[in-house]
């Protein structure tokens, strides 16, 4: 993690403390910035004081006098009702980094805000869950104009181990799109792991066989052994949950269906969340969508 602790260090104020948000800001905190945190529980926020992060009680008090303002929420709906309530509060010019997965639907909205209210917009999604996101070393999606690449990359080598710039212009909703595929992917592996362990269970295999069989070859995958052994635990700790697992799922079919393109891989996935989540394992990680295997 790089460290930042200087006299220009700039001041960042972190929109959204869940899972995600809280790791990012800590690691900003204890790399030495100014970081102000909000949160709409401000009870998430408060362990953040211990990092030397500022808790604020709105979005306006976090943003006032930032020089960066990182959103990490939800989704559209909640990124853009953050800033509007920061609205007054927003410096010209200040850098808007939006780290939320906000879909094709919201992204234009968002980028249309940054412009009437003259922020520099990068569309930044990032790659990882909890692990990757509290050691720093999260994937960041970046789309933004050149001449404030260098501001932002001082902070996403604090969040990550890696920026892929994929765009000029943070409007355009290249590095929102590039996540939606890779998000895809990441629910069809989650819900592939779960229903073969389901399988497995239905057909007396043991599951330890499965993950024998294809250990060490072209079928096997760090993400597979990950869920399963979340699976075989019974023990379910969010990383990436299946609420927002089930968000994902729809912007992907909304996303899809703008296209013109039939998913139906995603639609069984967004299903399979909607059911397990039914379920009252909506807190849970995605890797629970393995109990709508079973029951109605």
């Amino acid at each position: 993690m790089a460290d930042n602790n200087s006299s220009d260090a700039p001041s960042v104020a972190v929109l959204g403390t869940g899972i995600m948000g809280a790791a990012m800001a800590r690691n900003l905190a204890r790399a030495g910035l100014d970081v102000r945190v909000w949160n709409r529980t401000r009870a998430r926020a408060e362990p953040l004081a211990s990092d030397g992060a500022r808790v604020t009680g709105t979005p306006a008090e976090a943003v006032d006098g930032a020089d960066v303002v990182l959103t990490m929420l939800l989704d559209g709906e909640a990124v853009l009702q953050a800033m509007r309530q920061a609205a007054d509060a927003l410096p010209a010019g200040a850098l808007w980094l939006q780290t939320s997965t906000v879909g094709t639907e919201a992204h234009p909205s968002l980028a249309r805000f940054a412009d009437q209210h003259r922020l520099r917009f990068v569309d930044a999604p990032v790659l990882g869950t909890k692990a990757p996101a509290e050691k720093g070393e999260l994937t960041i999606l970046a789309a933004g104009p050149q001449d404030v690449r260098e501001r932002a990359e001082r902070l996403f080598g604090i969040v990550g181990s890696r920026t892929l710039w994929v765009g000029e212009d943070g409007a355009s909703g290249a590095a929102s799109h590039l996540k939606l595929v890779v998000n895809n992917w990441v629910l069809t592996v989650i819900n592939g792991t779960g229903e073969s362990l389901a399988l497995a269970r239905a057909l007396g295999v043991d599951p330890r066989d499965f993950l024998g069989a294809v250990a060490g070859g072209a079928l096997d995958m760090p993400y597979l052994r990950l869920k399963s052994e979340l699976i075989l635990s019974g023990n379910y700790p969010p990383s990436f949950t299946v609420s927002a697992a089930r968000k994902d799922a729809r912007l992907i079919l909304e996303a899809a269906g703008e296209g013109g393109v039939r998913m139906d891989l995603a639609q069984a996935c967004a299903e399979r969340f909607r059911r397990a989540e039914e379920q009252g394992h909506g807190g849970e990680d995605g890797a629970a969508a393995y109990f709508a295997s079973f029951g109605s």
